[in-house]
């Protein structure tokens, strides 16, 4: 797919429904109300991530659920699975899925008294799971591994006969999805809370039903405003241009609400329609633009290939820290993003599987067709590039439907040209 950009840009864009908030309101409200009631849920999200979800409840959970390469929807169906009593299903993906590990989640749910086997390879999926009621009582976990483990682990954990007390042992990762999860929980009527800085304790108990409609993705918007960065500084302003974000929460519970604070430091500001309620949000030109750009993505590490390439389109040289997860995700994102900055003519380094910086160093760019890798992150990050250099080409683009099937139409509408 060929991307050319456009000279300016004066459009509105309804974001895709958050598939984090999603997948979960899915896991808790099936088990509030029975896995096939999902009237009481508006504008959920119609990405892959989520589909698989929806479509494995409506098919009543047949024996065998393959999740495609749906990470979320591994860990929580796995831990969803292993509480349906007396039901025996199979729960497996794509072949990159098959080397994702999932031992973590698998030994915590053993611990716990659940009875999940690895039909293949030792700590990976196809996983074959035989539901049965669940004791729960107190468990210890590393708090340094895939937040999805954890909240997986504490959506079950009302339906436990003792509940749970977890404590998360060392650095804890991601903890704004763990806060997102609890406070998913907490409307629904779950006691679970943080006891002190390293324990979670959930009573035990029913979760109600209520009717929930979810926010619109933070994640999707960050490609906005990378978009809306390059635009300014191609010679954007706010009298020609202006992009507004439809369906955002200032007091967002998602995690990767915070990237406005960082796209701040590079430029874009936000203007809320309201503070307090979903509304929409319009990007303006901020007042100043940091030289450079050092950032713990720890909590936010599916934000870290949209600020590598953006600061490197902006010239901004960065340091980033906190990006160990990088290496399991879709793709390893590392060394994808080393390879594909390469094609645009930026030389970035890698430290300890964790950090990527980048001093400044340029290459002759061959601007060859950007791979993705099977990863809808690599495909959103960069397409925004058509604004400096005119045109871009993506491969394999419908990577896209993973998380945002709609960026390319949406893309269209801010009057980007696709060309298949």
């Amino acid at each position: 797919m060929i991307i050319t950009a456009p000279k300016h840009i004066n459009c509105s864009i309804n974001l895709p429904a958050s598939k984090s908030i999603s997948n979960r309101v899915l896991i808790v409200s099936a088990l509030a109300s029975g896995a096939d009631d999902m009237q009481n849920i508006s504008n959920l999200a119609t990405c892959d991530d989520t589909r698989v979800v929806k479509e494995a409840f409506l098919s009543n959970l047949p024996y065998e659920i393959n999740i495609g390469a749906a990470g979320t929807a591994m860990r929580f169906m796995t831990a969803y699975l292993a509480l349906r009593d007396g039901e025996e299903h199979v729960i497996t993906g794509t072949e990159r899925m098959k080397h994702r590990p999932i031992k973590v989640l698998v030994d915590a749910l053993r611990t716990l008294g659940a009875d999940v086997e690895y039909i293949g390879e030792e700590g990976f999926p196809p996983l074959k799971i035989r539901g049965k009621k669940l004791q729960g009582g107190h468990l210890s976990i590393p708090g340094d591994i895939s937040s999805q483990y954890i909240s997986a682990l504490l959506m079950i954990s009302p339906m436990l006969e003792e509940g749970l007390k977890l404590r998360l042992i060392g650095d804890i990762y991601s903890r704004p999805y763990i806060d997102l999860t609890l406070a998913i929980m907490q409307e629904y009527g779950a006691e679970a809370k943080w006891h002190d800085n390293d324990d979670i304790t959930i009573q035990p108990g029913c979760y109600g039903v209520r009717p929930y409609r979810v926010e619109n993705d933070w994640s999707a918007a960050s490609y906005w405003y990378e978009i809306y960065a390059l635009l300014l500084q191609n010679g954007g302003n706010a009298e020609e241009d202006s992009i507004t974000l439809e369906g955002l929460k200032d007091s967002s519970r998602q995690g990767d609400s915070s990237i406005r604070y960082l796209f701040n430091l590079l430029g874009v500001k936000s203007k809320f329609a309201s503070r307090d309620e979903i509304s929409d949000l319009t990007l303006k030109p901020a007042i100043t633009c940091v030289g450079k750009l050092e950032y713990d993505f720890v909590n936010i590490p599916d934000m870290a290939q949209t600020f590598v390439v953006v600061c490197c389109a902006l010239g901004i040289p960065f340091h980033f820290t906190g990006l160990a997860s990088l290496k399991i995700k879709e793709t390893d994102r590392i060394e994808a993003l080393k390879t594909e900055l390469r094609k645009v003519g930026y030389v970035i380094e890698d430290r300890n599987d964790s950090e990527l910086i980048w001093t400044g160093e340029t290459c002759e760019p061959t601007f060859a067709p950007i791979d993705t890798y099977e990863d809808h992150r690599m495909a959103m990050a960069f397409a925004p590039l058509a604004l400096k250099y005119g045109k871009i080409e993506i491969n394999n683009p419908e990577v896209v439907s993973k998380s945002y099937p709609d960026f390319w139409s949406d893309l269209q509408k801010a009057g980007f040209q696709i060309e298949e």
